[in-house]
């Protein structure tokens, strides 16, 4: 008791020491796993980095349901379940998500200088015309159908001089509907609406006399298959009774394929690997998979219904 020393201080000391190094130790021992689980990541998309791009875009990192993350192959490993788990996690409500999904979306294209593709519509002097029958003869009734079917004949051979009347359903029209803008198109009931949408999408009738330019991003309808590029959808809706809904949107996306998508992609990945930059996994496997052909459910119907 010299000096007025505490003979307990030596052994608070040590136990302080020790309870110190346990609660390291502990601390360290919970944040192993997890530091691994990230190692084993990082491995797993190295070694996916080092595939050529037509195969780096057939791999992912998907996560299962224990929370583990395992390479696949998208093509052939995605199923039904990991797709509808998928978009369950990357958008787990979506009045909230959808938006914060859509702009990690964004977000990953701008991040290697990857512009979305648009498109900018211009129509220019449009001036469409008709030949029709007047009165009781424009009625659609069987009598006029064969009336028309032998006037028509007789016209041929010149015959009979036409009875149609000359009508103009669009005079010198002209317009820009601009990129990612919703546009409304008002008008009194047969001032040309439908006729001015079929035009722009290609699918206007070849009986009528059409004059003026319809240009897409600067190019003529010639120049590429507008149908693959614009849609005109009718207002009577045709629906298969024998399909449900699931079964009808995945048909529909097999219809119009993965377009533009697969090749934006392709440029995508390999921005990505020259600036080494690491995707969030479960958004690489989404785009990858709505790039993939011939898949019998596409994540795209999971995406529509959720």
């Amino acid at each position: 008791m010299e000096g007025g020393e505490d003979p307990s201080t030596p052994n608070t000391s040590l136990r302080k020491s020790s309870s110190s190094l346990l609660t390291s130790n502990a601390v360290e021992a919970f944040s192993n796993p997890s530091r691994e689980e990230d190692d084993e990541e990082a491995l797993k998309w190295a070694a996916i980095e080092r595939l050529p791009t037509y195969n780096r875009l057939k791999k992912g990192l998907l996560t299962t349901s224990r929370g583990g993350i395992h390479e696949i192959d998208i093509e052939k490993n995605l199923g039904f379940q990991e797709k509808r788990a998928l978009v369950e996690r990357l958008v787990r409500t979506a009045e909230e998500d959808n938006e914060k999904f859509l702009l990690k979306l964004r977000r990953r294209l701008d991040r290697v200088g990857i512009e979305h593709p648009t498109i900018e519509v211009r129509f220019e002097h449009l001036n469409i015309e008709a030949e029709v029958q007047v009165g009781s003869r424009a009625l659609p009734t069987l009598f006029n159908f064969i009336l028309d079917i032998a006037e028509g004949f007789l016209n041929l051979l010149h015959i009979l001089p036409s009875r149609k009347q000359h009508l103009s359903i669009l005079e010198d029209a002209s317009g820009i509907i601009k990129p990612s803008r919703m546009t409304l198109l008002l008008g009194p009931p047969s001032s040309g609406k439908t006729t001015l949408l079929l035009a722009m999408a290609g699918k206007l009738d070849p009986n009528l006399k059409f004059s003026g330019r319809v240009t897409y991003n600067g190019h003529e309808m010639d120049e590429f298959v507008p149908q693959r590029t614009a849609t005109y959808i009718s207002e009577h809706d045709l629906h298969l009774g024998e399909m449900t809904v699931r079964e009808t949107l995945a048909f529909a996306a097999r219809c119009q394929g993965v377009g533009h998508r697969y090749y934006m992609l392709e440029e995508l990945s390999r921005r990505e690997k020259a600036a080494n930059v690491k995707p969030d996994p479960d958004l690489d496997v989404f785009m990858k998979a709505i790039a993939t052909e011939g898949q019998q459910s596409s994540v795209i119907t999971d995406y529509v219904i959720k």
